[in-house]
């Protein structure tokens, strides 16, 4: 069926969750449509099941019919649910024979209940029960006979009844006294003896038509018949067959009018008779299905009808005419599959299918293969044609985005200045936040705030446009970060809160701008010295973020997550968010955030007096700078801006002030010319810091006055206070020279209890019973036992993961709720913690089934 499918599945059971309470698929619902691949898939699952494990209530997932779910990728989710599910998650499984999942380990944990059929027949007693619930009077003979027939089950009773109820004689029932109706096949075969050939022609002629459709209404059955102006009449005979439980169903809905859908196997009898007519017949009630699809806005079931009456250029038209709306619901998965289950040449020939191919694929994270659909669609488009060519650019530019290449965007630049009339207001809004980021990144902030403020409304049918790339509110954070670029943080911080607050309350349509909204207000807690804020921000958000973010957010988010652990002392946990950063960084090849990754593991390992280590880091961020050379370009200056930091900071490490000096001097140059406010302060302080211990006092304190001046003007806090493990030393013994100065010496005595703050204090002794310790050791899986043990020998994720069989996204998740049941917040502290409980870290080696 078409929901056999693990878009379309993966969509249902998000919206099945989403009846218990809407907040339980949020987060799933965020990763719609950023890919299919299974990582994708895990993703999505890993935020469903954390959603579940965190209501305090039991949930229950019903799945009917499994012998249907035939496609593999969808079975894999299952099977993940079933081995990953939380304690309040529980399933009920339906199935006509053995279920398309494992079940072996959940039966050796004793944790399956299994019923067959003969558990589920009913005996006799309740069969005269049933039917007497059913019948207006029934004898016991009549009530024993019809058990004999049906040994007891229960769609066999049900079929007999409404039988019986019709005729009121039994014996007159020639069919059932051939054999007992006891399966599938025999309920079929019954089916179309005594109820199909009771029925009218008319009655007949309506459920074949709609065989075809997964719901059908009154006015789409008459489409179907072709005789649109009976449709009163076509309702008149749904309601009536409902009533004559004819084994069709209404369908809850906002609509008007009524839907239904067939029983299962009343809809396999339909469409088993329906193949055994003339193809032609099939082809037209599909065509009929297509029209009125269209004609009613149903866009994704208009186009599956037409491809199923061999219309593939009409279904091609379709979504190239209306497919921009789908997106404007959010529907990127339905579109998506969609999109695919067309032939390849009538997507490369028309240049919004293939466009929206390209986007599929940037959203997927499939880089290259974008990059060569674009350059084949801009070989195959004409010069003038000039909707088409920006279109082209644009996709262009967000690749380049995507791919964390500002040069490639620059490049662009040009052909999404003057964009056609006709183009649409998504577009023109997306470019404009394009124009922003570039600017931004040539230090021009004024223009970037500009394109901003000055820009119309966009709209898009009479709409304002607000969560999608191209929307406003992505639009304000832009205009947040070119004040955060400057080194006005408080003025960021406000905005980033407005947008925030705005697009969570306006739901998923504003994941988008939320999630860059977050990742800025992280990034501008830590540096106004609220760690903790920022790790309560982000934390929980970092999956999304990492997954529907730019390169240029994760880095800022994991950069900042790292940051505030290290400063909370939680030492393992800090450098697994640079590892998760290098990792990102090299599996999409972006060479920038690797570069970052590694200068802030060169800095650590020092701060830990591990030279050896800071040494192979900074020799491998070097060659990173020898494939990308100083030259202008954004890339190389960026790079070699991280490289030299790293250097400087090897260098006053181990003594080579003088060598840390000639480093600086240009370095400061550079970050100044790029309007690095926030990094220039820090350049300033190290440099002072360098000066005073080459004996050069004055030096020393006019840059340390310099560093004080420009961080109070913007604000800093961490900025200055993580220039070196001594700058609070250095800033403490200038500012004794400042009594003077009212404002610096209250700024330098902010710094002083900032510093103060962030110490974290170390956690209070656990006086835990024995009862206690038990009750928390109990708590863990088997599972998360062997995690904890590896972490225990220092392992990385993805070290934990080739150990264990697992994803990294896996044992992420592993660790979220190791974490919880432990009541800490970082590796260290769960060790540390295990250890206070009695746990034998030397036990068995963890098992990897």
């Amino acid at each position: 069926s078409d929901d056999n499918d693990v878009s379309r599945w993966l969509d249902y059971l998000l919206a099945s969750f989403s009846q218990v309470d809407p907040t339980i698929s949020d987060t799933a619902s965020q990763l719609v449509g950023r890919g299919v691949d299974s990582e994708a898939v895990e993703r999505t699952l890993i935020a469903l099941v954390r959603s579940i494990a965190a209501r305090p209530r039991e949930i229950v997932l019903v799945l009917d019919d499994l012998h249907s779910l035939t496609d593999a990728a969808s079975r894999w989710t299952l099977q993940w649910l079933l081995d990953q599910a939380p304690r309040n998650l529980h399933f009920v499984l339906v199935c006509r024979g053995a279920p398309p999942v494992s079940l072996s380990r959940l039966r050796a944990q004793q944790s399956v209940f299994e019923l067959g059929f003969r558990d589920l027949r009913f005996s006799q007693g309740e069969t005269e029960a049933f039917l007497k619930s059913k019948l207006d009077a029934i004898d016991r003979r009549t009530a024993q006979r019809l058990y004999e027939l049906t040994d007891g089950w229960v769609a066999g009773l049900q079929l007999l009844s409404i039988g019986w109820s019709r005729k009121r004689d039994l014996q007159n029932t020639k069919f059932v006294s051939r054999g007992q109706i006891q399966d599938e096949q025999s309920f079929t075969d019954y089916f179309e003896h005594e109820i199909l050939s009771k029925l009218s022609k008319a009655e007949y002629a309506l459920l074949e038509a709609a065989s075809i459709c997964n719901r059908f209404c009154a006015s789409l059955c008459a489409a179907l018949l072709g005789k649109a102006e009976d449709s009163d009449r076509i309702g008149s005979l749904l309601a009536s067959l409902v009533t004559q439980n004819v084994f069709i169903i209404p369908v809850e809905t906002s609509d008007r009018e009524t839907w239904y859908r067939f029983h299962p196997l009343l809809g396999e009898t339909m469409r088993a008779r329906l193949r055994q007519r003339p193809e032609v017949q099939r082809l037209q009630y599909h065509r009929a299905a297509w029209f009125w699809f269209r004609d009613h806005g149903y866009v994704d079931e208009a186009v599956r009808h037409a491809l199923s009456a061999n219309e593939a250029p009409a279904a091609a038209e379709l979504l190239d005419q209306y497919g921009q709306d789908l997106l404007a619901r959010g529907q990127f998965r339905n579109m998506n599959s969609l999109v695919r289950q067309l032939p390849e040449q009538e997507i490369q020939s028309r240049v919004n299918l293939r466009l929206w191919m390209a986007r599929s694929q940037l959203l997927a994270r499939e880089l290259d293969a974008c990059a060569e659909s674009l350059q084949r669609l801009g070989a195959d488009l004409p010069a003038d044609d000039a909707s088409a060519q920006f279109a082209l650019a644009l996709v262009k530019a967000t690749l380049a985005v995507a791919s964390d290449d500002t040069d490639a965007a620059m490049r662009v630049l040009p052909q999404m200045l003057h964009p056609p009339a006709d183009a649409d207001p998504a577009a023109i809004g997306g470019r404009d936040n394009i124009l922003s980021w570039l600017y931004m990144h040539r230090a021009d902030y004024e223009l970037a705030r500009r394109i901003q403020l000055t820009a119309p409304a966009t709209r898009a049918d009479g709409v304002p446009l607000l969560g999608s790339p191209g929307g406003r509110l992505q639009g304000r954070c832009l205009v947040g970060l070119s004040y955060a670029l400057e080194g006005q943080i408080i003025e960021a911080e406000r905005i980033y809160r407005d947008v925030l607050y705005e697009s969570e309350q306006r739901g998923t349509s504003c994941i988008d701008p939320a999630c860059l909204a977050a990742a800025l207000l992280g990034e501008a807690l830590y540096e106004l010295n609220d760690p903790s804020a920022a790790l309560q921000l982000l934390e929980d958000r970092v999956d999304v973020l990492e997954r529907v973010s730019i390169p240029d957010s994760v880095l800022r988010v994991l950069s900042v997550l790292s940051a505030s652990h290290w400063l909370a002392g939680r030492r393992q946990e800090a450098l697994a968010y640079l590892d998760r950063l290098e990792d990102y960084a090299v599996g999409l090849k972006l060479d920038r955030l690797v570069a970052h990754s590694l200068g802030e593991q060169v800095r650590r390992h020092l701060e830990q007096s591990e030279f050896e280590a800071a040494k192979r880091k900074l020799a491998t961020l070097e060659e990173i700078g020898q494939k990308h050379p100083k030259s202008g370009s954004h890339l190389g200056d960026e790079i070699f801006t991280i490289v030299a930091r790293a250097q400087v900071r090897f260098d006053v490490a181990v003594g080579r002030y003088e060598a840390a000096a000639a480093r600086l001097g240009p370095l400061i140059e550079v970050c100044e010319a790029r309007g690095h406010q926030q990094i220039v302060a820090m350049l300033r302080l190290q440099n002072a810091l360098v000066a005073k211990r080459r004996g050069m006092l004055d030096e020393a304190g006019k840059a340390t006055l310099a560093a004080l001046r420009l961080g109070h003007r913007l604000g800093l806090v961490r900025s200055l206070l993580d220039a070196d493990t001594s700058a609070l030393d250095l800033i403490r013994w200038y500012g004794d020279e400042l009594g003077f100065d009212v404002l610096l010496s209250f700024y330098v005595e902010r710094l002083g209890d900032a510093e103060a703050s962030a110490q974290t204090a170390a956690p209070a002794p656990r006086n835990d019973g024995a009862e206690s310790r038990t009750a928390v050791l109990e708590s863990l899986s088997d599972r998360e036992l062997d995690v904890i043990r590896l972490l225990s020998q220092a392992f990385p994720n993805k070290k934990i993961a080739r150990a264990l069989g697992l994803s990294p996204d896996t044992v992420k998740w592993h660790l979220k709720n190791i974490y919880g049941k432990l009541g800490v917040a970082g590796r260290d502290d769960a060790v540390s913690r295990m250890r206070d409980l009695g746990w034998n870290a030397d036990g068995p080696a963890p098992s990897t089934s």
